[in-house]
């Protein structure tokens, strides 16, 4: 139970997504006591390894983890064979795979300890690495489900999408005012939930406004660029003959008493295109049973001078995500919005090596309907691929449910066993 005990240690130490420095300070010190050399490069990445012995394989995991409210560090729960955290994210994404390499360290195993950073908001450590690695294999540590080793994923793109639009008009019809707000739907990871039919807080709330032709007068929602929206509020002002109707039972809509004489509208293009944008799958590849293209609406923001909107768009092919950029780029601006993509990476395409059947044949001895698939997510195996061409890659994890969200839970067992397959792998390639 050693794993858990290390992952339940980090879980301590605050680690949401552009904060580094402490967990950096954990690992320097962990290194130290079981010596090994310890690096950090200019982006905040960590390698740990053996000086001066040869290595052949890197075990990589990103030590930075989705807080849908900043600054929260998780409080574990321990209930019927999981793990959970009250009231945030758990964080086993990727956790449980630092403390897998924080374990093999204190085995004294041969390897390269990669921990890279931010790569819930952007694969900005993976991007930005400056080792110069020695392995000619790589087992990265982000999958979330057991049976499955994973040699593709989704390349992904984010658009952000701004107008300063708006207006002060005179309440001459005598519009009355409400306030919309939902919350607490189930929330989830904008790619491989993105296909589970979990309710979008922004499209339910645009539905409700668009239907009763509301001038909007303030809206925001969503929490993270990847993560499928669980709340959101607006403030919305109405014609007396009709009623905002509510689109889901956590809605809940108030009147607001207050005699309004004037108000600010937001341009009516933000609700033409919250209300008609096709949000989704919009691609299936039954070859590899996985979602080929999908975009998730993911944030809005109104600030004092503009109004934002920002979406996440992934696909297995990088045409097909160019594609998609292009198009939702297009359709902003036709709208009149200033849009902008950020965040790029490329799409991982599955294929055969000797290492991914080593993999497979060692993982069955465990779990023996093991099967290699790709995922519509972004891992950052997409981008060492392009880094160390000559390097083969390849990603298992245990059964983690509903990452990015306050619904995630990681099976204990199945952290076991992936701790012991983890284990088997290196002995053959340390």
């Amino acid at each position: 139970m050693r794993v858990i005990e290390l992952f339940k240690e980090i879980t301590k130490i605050p680690r949401c997504s552009g904060t580094h420095q402490s967990f950096i300070n954990y690992v320097k010190e962990f290194s130290k006591k079981n010596n090994y050399v310890c690096k950090i490069d200019n982006a905040n990445n960590i390698l740990c390894f053996k000086e001066n012995e040869k290595i052949n394989i890197c075990l990589q995991s990103h030590y930075d983890i989705v807080c849908l409210s900043d600054g929260t560090v998780p409080e574990i729960i321990e209930q019927d064979g999981y793990l959970s955290a009250k009231n945030s994210t758990l964080g086993a994404d990727n956790g449980i795979g630092c403390a897998y390499m924080l374990a093999l360290m204190e085995e004294n195993k041969n390897c390269e300890y990669l921990f890279t950073c931010d790569e819930e908001i952007g694969l900005i450590g993976a991007n930005n690495i400056e080792f110069d690695l020695q392995s000619s294999y790589m087992l990265n540590l982000d999958s979330e489900a057991e049976a499955e080793i994973c040699i593709g994923c989704a390349g992904g793109v984010d658009i952000f999408a701004s107008t300063s639009k708006s207006e002060y008009i005179s309440n001459d019809e005598k519009k009355e005012l409400y306030e919309i707000v939902i919350e607490n739907l189930d929330g989830g990871h904008s790619g491989v939930d993105i296909d589970k039919n979990i309710p979008n807080a922004l499209k339910l709330i645009a539905k409700t406004i668009k239907e009763c032709g509301a001038d909007l007068l303030d809206l925001n929602g969503g929490e993270r660029i990847n993560s499928i929206p669980k709340k959101a509020k607006a403030i919305i002002a109405v014609p007396l003959d009709k009623m905002p109707i509510s689109s889901h039972k956590n809605m809940i809509i108030t009147k607001v008493e207050a005699d309004t004489q004037h108000y600010k509208k937001l341009d009516e293009n933000i609700m033409n295109f919250l209300y008609t944008f096709a949000n989704g799958v919009r691609g299936y590849d039954k070859e590899i049973n996985v979602v080929l293209s999908s975009i998730n609406l993911a944030i809005v923001k109104n600030n004092i001078d503009s109004f934002e909107i920002s979406l996440s768009a992934r696909s297995m092919d990088n045409s097909e995500l160019d594609t998609i950029k292009k198009e939702t780029v297009s359709f902003l601006e036709m709208l009149g919005f200033e849009v902008h993509t950020d965040g790029k990476y490329p799409a991982w395409k599955p294929s055969s090596s000797e290492f991914n059947d080593n993999i497979l044949k060692i993982y069955k001895d465990f779990v023996p309907n093991t099967t290699l698939n790709a995922i519509h997510a972004g891992l950052e195996c997409a981008i060492f691929k392009e880094k160390y061409p000559n390097m083969q890659i390849c990603s298992i994890g245990p059964n983690i449910h509903f990452p990015h969200s306050f619904r995630e839970k990681c099976e204990i067992a199945s952290a076991l066993k992936l701790y012991e397959i983890t284990k088997s792998i290196v002995k053959k390639y340390h």
